[in-house]
């Protein structure tokens, strides 16, 4: 069903990073948007407030929920027993998930899916950055927020194309599948594999299971591109169907000067605003994907030189002639892992100090800990940092800090849990040649980290 015939559209979760940027385009396209959350946090809740979509009050009201709805859509966040979802089920309304949704309005469309346990969001933003560079028309679905890009979510008619960021977490409480199972890609990315969602997967080869399950939903005539350089992903990537292209990738030939890196091309070495052996990987996979919908080689690389990176991927906060301040997403020990070695490896003559916030369900769980071993092993100072209450919501025991140093298998690593004796610590150290990188999907407890840093570079 196109979005023409719909017209009311309730949203249950709307406050999620990709729920809210989906309500704010069907808002857009002139639909009827209402919707319901428990909370709501920026910049979700300033944007719905400018769209004049923001729900009056937070919480769970069925009374929202009427015959005259067109179509509810349900976010992951929202439990199984919600009353707004019971009275839609009641009413026989028809309930989509998010990639339910979008597959519904792009269903006549070419569809790439960009999959992976990490680098989906950098893969996806720089083939978004290079469409729209040379004014390519598609439409597309993300996660983080892009320059460039006021809502992080396009749906239209005309686009012949769309380029969605495909996560492996369940798509909704009531429908357990693996979002991007039911994108129903033509054109498939794997970034890598690496164990995470111990809530969900409880076992490595059930989580390995998910992806080798979305290369074989790949059509006949279609791609799927992965990453060769990954283990794991050359499990499940192994070319067994003559109607499909395996296009395998690895990390761009590069080189790193004065703190910059640049891409080797036959024609000219290009500058980039990134940097990172993962980031080289993740232009390696765009450039293939860019390739398969008639971008050339050197249009890519013109594009990419004004790639700046997406929203909290190794972004840069501050710095002067003697540090840098960067935050990342990172969170799942792969991850971790691969953010500070990149950062490591562009300044080898400074020291650095990586900070990690343990927030997810499975970083705070002891059983997953252990998957962290050596995740901060490429820091000169590293730093753990967890919140006692996300640890009480999640409805988890107690952490101590040797739990957390046995885990990672580093008895250097300083432990904190709590935000303001962090800061002082960080504020007090010296911080000539050294770099400050802090990792999390989380906030450090509401921290103001463009404060920090201002405050580190006038220290």
């Amino acid at each position: 069903m196109q979005t023409t015939q719909l017209q009311r559209i309730h949203l249950i979760a709307v406050g999620g990073s990709i729920m809210h940027n989906l309500a704010l385009a069907l808002h857009q396209k002139g639909l009827q948007i209402s919707g319901s959350d428990d909370e709501i946090f920026n910049p979700a809740y300033d944007r719905l407030q400018a769209a004049g979509i923001l729900p009056a009050s937070m919480g769970w009201f069925p009374e929202k929920i009427t015959p005259e709805l067109d179509a509810v859509i349900l976010g992951m966040h929202a439990r199984s027993d919600n009353p707004e979802l019971q009275r839609a089920q009641e009413l026989n309304l028809p309930i989509y998930s998010f990639p339910e949704f979008i597959y519904q309005q792009s269903v006549n469309k070419q569809r790439i899916v960009i999959g992976g346990s990490h680098g989906k969001t950098s893969i996806t933003s720089i083939i978004l950055h290079v469409l729209q560079y040379h004014n390519r028309l598609f439409d597309y679905a993300v996660g983080a927020q892009l320059e460039g890009f006021d809502n992080m979510v396009k749906l239209t008619e005309e686009a012949p194309i769309i380029i969605i960021e495909g996560d492996e977490y369940l798509a909704s409480p009531i429908q357990r599948v693996p979002k991007f199972h039911l994108y129903h890609h033509h054109i498939g990315v794997i970034s890598g594999i690496s164990w995470d969602h111990i809530n969900v997967f409880p076992d490595p080869k059930v989580y390995r299971e998910q992806f080798r399950l979305f290369a074989d939903m790949t059509p006949k005539a279609g791609t799927i591109i992965y990453n060769q350089d990954d283990e794991q992903v050359l499990h499940i990537c192994v070319p067994r169907n003559d109607l499909v292209k395996y296009i395998g990738y690895t990390a761009h030939e590069h080189q790193v000067h004065n703190g910059i890196t640049y891409l080797r091309t036959k024609k000219d070495d290009i500058p980039l605003q990134i940097f990172g052996e993962h980031n080289l990987r993740n232009i390696s996979a765009a450039k293939e994907v860019c390739r398969q919908v008639g971008i050339k080689p050197q249009a890519f690389y013109e594009a990419l030189k004004t790639f700046k990176g997406a929203a909290r991927r190794l972004e840069f906060l501050g710095g002067n002639n003697f540090t840098r301040i960067y935050k990342d997403f990172a969170h799942a020990p792969s991850k971790v892992k691969a953010t500070t070695e990149a950062l490591k490896k562009q300044f080898p003559d400074r020291a650095l100090v990586a900070c990690l916030e343990l927030h997810t369900f499975s970083s705070l769980n002891k059983n997953f800990l252990p998957q962290y071993k050596g995740a901060l092993g490429n820091a000169d100072l590293p730093i753990v940092y967890f919140n006692p209450k996300t640890l009480e919501h999640k409805r988890l025991p107690a952490l101590q800090p040797e739990d957390i140093k046995q885990a990672f298998a580093n008895d250097t690593i300083q432990v904190f849990n709590d935000s303001q004796q962090l800061i002082q610590y960080l504020e007090s150290l010296n911080w000539k040649n050294h770099n400050l990188l802090l990792m999390s999907s989380g906030t450090y407890d509401n921290m103001d980290v463009q404060s920090l840093a201002t405050s580190i570079c006038q220290i």
